[in-house]
């Protein structure tokens, strides 16, 4: 009796652990993305991207739904995430490289870039360097000798603040001109509209910004894109636009758009998601999303991803720390 009771136990904890674990790999019952921001800015696409190619590609069965926390460019839905949902296996959220900016400056409080798990990047934006159309600066060296001889007669214009993602795309190339980061004439504008009006207008001399905004203006020959701060050449419209690169700068700048996790998702779920993103990258109908958001090829998944970012945080903290923040 007591051998067959055993037994009888020995089963049916065996049917409870496969049911647990068919349970942690399905598809999440209620998908969320969560946007740290307004509706319209970047992370608002972020999320719309996964959304929208998630169910297209039937990788979920019913609609994502997308919310909003705006606050600190992402540092409250982090909190928020971290302390309410850490093991909410429905949720992701979305993250830019601007939020490992953001961290390596401790800008997201107490908590650092382990404190969530980092699911995926699913398209990227490259930094560029724009001038003015009628500028002498035809190459990326013109403009590095120019600015090296004197610094302070040139502005760069970014669209944000200093410490900013343009910002320290323009402290690049003080650093590429051997000048020190921090006397760099920068000029904070809002976003990139005010970017490409000051130039055209002749206020500066330079902007910093990315790819897929200022290059419908540089195919119209408003102004003139000098590098793309990609590893290799974009493709499409921008194909003939040199790299940083390939013109002796190693200067490589991806605005990475991903996702991320609470910390106490667990393996099981985790990887489900990575296997969903996984599946729909490889498809035309994400290929259609992606470059309808002016989004290039950037897909980098799971541990591969999660390495990313903690290497993204630990070259912004040196950057942080040289330029003086």
């Amino acid at each position: 009796m007591m051998i067959r009771n055993t037994m009888k136990f020995l089963a049916g904890a065996a049917l409870i652990s496969l049911a647990a674990a068919t349970a942690a790999v399905a598809e999440p019952t209620k998908p969320e993305c969560l946007a740290g921001a307004k509706p319209g800015g970047g992370f608002d696409l972020t999320c719309r991207l996964a959304a929208n190619a998630l169910l297209e590609t039937k990788q979920i069965s019913q609609p994502m739904a997308v919310t909003y926390m705006e606050g600190g460019v992402g540092a409250v839905a982090y909190n928020h995430v971290i302390s309410k949902r850490a093991s909410d296996p429905n949720l992701i959220t979305a993250a830019s490289s601007g939020s490992a900016l953001l961290l390596a400056q401790g800008k997201f409080g107490q908590y650092d870039e382990s404190a969530v798990r980092w699911l995926g990047a699913l398209g990227a934006d490259f930094g560029v360097i724009v001038v003015n159309a009628d500028s002498p600066y035809k190459t990326m060296a013109d403009l590095v000798a120019a600015y090296k001889a004197d610094p302070t007669t040139f502005a760069i214009a970014g669209g944000g603040a200093v410490g900013s993602q343009d910002w320290m795309k323009g402290s690049l190339i003080a650093k590429a001109a051997e000048q020190d980061p921090k006397s760099m004439r920068y000029v904070a504008l809002e976003g990139g509209g005010a970017v490409l009006t000051a130039l055209e207008g002749g206020h500066v001399q330079v902007g910093s910004g990315d790819a897929a905004e200022m290059g419908k203006h540089h195919l119209a020959g408003k102004v003139r894109i000098l590098a793309v701060m990609s590893p290799e050449r974009l493709p499409g419209e921008l194909k003939d636009i040199p790299t940083a690169k390939e013109q002796g700068y190693d200067i490589e700048w991806p605005v990475w758009r991903g996702y991320y996790v609470g910390k106490d998702v667990s393996d099981a779920d985790y990887d489900w998601w990575v296997k969903a993103f996984d599946a729909m990258s490889k498809t035309p109908e994400f290929a259609k999303e992606r470059d309808a958001r002016g989004l290039f090829e950037f897909t980098m998944l799971g541990k591969d991803f999660d390495d990313r970012v903690k290497s993204d945080v630990a070259k912004f903290k040196v950057m942080a720390k040289e330029a003086g923040f």
